[in-house]
């Protein structure tokens, strides 16, 4: 079975993602998609050139691979300053966080991802930086220690989460402006495709942009990175330009199915429905029968199953949805209880 970072149409970062960098857009104006988002956005930099000040404290969340980290890249651009990067995990102590503090000048940019994960006492000394501007050490140890409030440029942090429960009240108050991010629809996909073939000077026409898009899951990461391997099988067996036909036989090569699934998602909604007539059956259970961990199949593999609707969460435990005996060709043995009171398509 293919481990959680090889399979293609996981949202999370993968090494070979690191291309991708060279597609994000520079500019709102280059961002496809998240029109909400953009127009306040648009508002928050323009007040803030007008009063010449920093940009407010920013929190993006929503599920991996939407463009938090784009979209943070574009604000530093659009105000003109730096942006340094870290991640939740990186900050272990109190004195990394300091250092990254005080080599900041006015008006840059701390992006944090994954910021959910920042350590307590990491966050006790992240207060005080955003709201007063400044940082509190301690200099000696025992009876002769002393405070020394050091003061900080003006700075904006722009926070990245895809868990919004477990960042901590105290923190999420520090942020002026809070965005959710949701996944694209067919429309928007289909022009980050063709942008991105633009971009990778790959001939493309529509009925190759729509197949590839279709099957993105409502997600800007997976598009590109499907988009790059259907570049490379339509260099090596097909005529190099992305038609519908090379997209169908390489996604087809790549086990992807045109609502996105890949084996991974189709073993899962297969045991519930061969092997437990449907459900409900137990999150740990799924996972044994699939040789999963159970963390691996509830972070990654059903959060698409719920947004199509093929997979249901009871109090008894997991069912699979008339939807998804339907797409796997197997006939329907449930209720009409077991269908999902509402079925949103990704970017709905």
């Amino acid at each position: 079975m293919e481990e959680k970072d090889e399979r293609m149409v996981d949202p999370s970062p993968r090494q070979d993602d690191r291309l991708d960098t060279a597609l994000r857009p520079s500019s709102l104006a280059e961002v496809i998609g998240q029109e909400q988002i953009k127009e306040n956005l648009a508002i928050l930099i323009a007040a803030a050139r007008q009063r010449n000040d920093p940009l407010d404290h920013v929190l993006f969340y929503g599920p991996p691979g939407l463009g938090k980290t784009t979209l943070a890249h574009v604000l530093a651009h659009e105000m003109g300053v730096s942006i340094k990067i870290t991640a939740g995990p990186a900050i272990e102590r109190a004195g990394d966080l300091a250092a990254i503090l005080t080599n900041l000048r006015k008006g840059d940019i701390l992006f944090i991802d994954e910021i959910h994960r920042l350590g307590k006492i990491v966050e006790e000394v992240l207060y005080p930086a955003m709201e007063d501007y400044s940082l509190d050490i301690i200099i000696g140890k025992g009876p002769s220690a002393r405070s020394v409030r050091l003061r900080l440029p003006r700075f904006t942090v722009i926070g990245a989460t895809t868990r919004l429960a477990l960042i901590s009240s105290p923190l999420r108050a520090r942020f002026g402006a809070v965005y959710r991010l949701d996944y694209y629809d067919q429309q928007a996909l289909e022009q980050i495709v063709r942008r991105g073939s633009e971009l990778l000077s790959f001939e493309a026409d529509e009925g190759g942009i729509h197949e590839v898009a279709l099957r993105a899951r409502g997600t800007p990461r997976v598009a590109l990175r499907l988009l790059r391997r259907v570049r490379d099988y339509a260099q090596v067996r097909g005529s190099g330009v992305l038609t519908r036909e090379t997209a169908v036989e390489a996604l087809k090569l790549l086990v992807i199915d045109n609502l996105g699934l890949d084996d991974v998602d189709r073993r899962v909604l297969l045991t519930i429905i061969t092997k437990y007539d449907g459900g409900p059956v137990g999150l740990s259970t799924i996972a044994a029968s699939v040789s999963e961990e159970p963390d691996t199949i509830m972070d990654v593999v059903e959060p698409y199953l719920l947004q199509l609707g093929f997979l249901g969460r009871t109090p008894q435990g997991r069912i699979a949805t008339r939807l998804a005996y339907d797409h796997l060709g197997y006939a329907w043995k449930g209720d009409s209880s077991q269908m999902p009171l509402f079925n949103p398509a990704p970017g709905s």
